[in-house]
């Protein structure tokens, strides 16, 4: 996920509307409305009108889905599973710290390996 940097924080408060959420995330208002429509984890409160009523958690998730679609060109299927696999959704998580994790044990593992066998570096 990106690192928010204060230029970029999510400013402290309970709610935000479409026009503000638009702002903070980057894209027009009609873009979060689409997202809505796509992403099911997307679901801003409504006030008794019916205007959306964003949460920081929210701005968060939205400016992650731009994260993906518009830095990552992940296609709306992909971020969609990426986003659940994230999420804890049905299935293991697997981040990618995880994924590097196993990467540099087997790593570790390989060069103890060599070490082991190489010839004429003991004592």
């Amino acid at each position: 996920m990106q690192t928010l940097t204060p230029q970029n924080a999510i400013p402290d408060k309970m709610y935000f509307k479409v026009g503000e959420t638009s702002a903070l995330v980057g894209v027009p208002a009609y873009v979060l409305r689409f997202w809505e429509t796509e992403f099911s984890i997307v679901r801003p409160k409504r006030t008794p009108s019916g205007q959306r009523l964003y949460r920081q958690k929210d701005v968060a998730l939205l400016r992650e889905i731009k994260h993906l679609l518009y830095d990552r060109k992940f296609t709306i299927p992909g971020a969609r599973q990426r986003l659940q696999r994230n999420s804890g959704d049905p299935g293991p998580p697997k981040s990618e710290a995880n994924d590097l994790a196993a990467i540099r044990a087997e790593l570790q593992a390989l060069r103890n390996l060599i070490r082991d066998q190489t010839p004429g570096e003991e004592g």
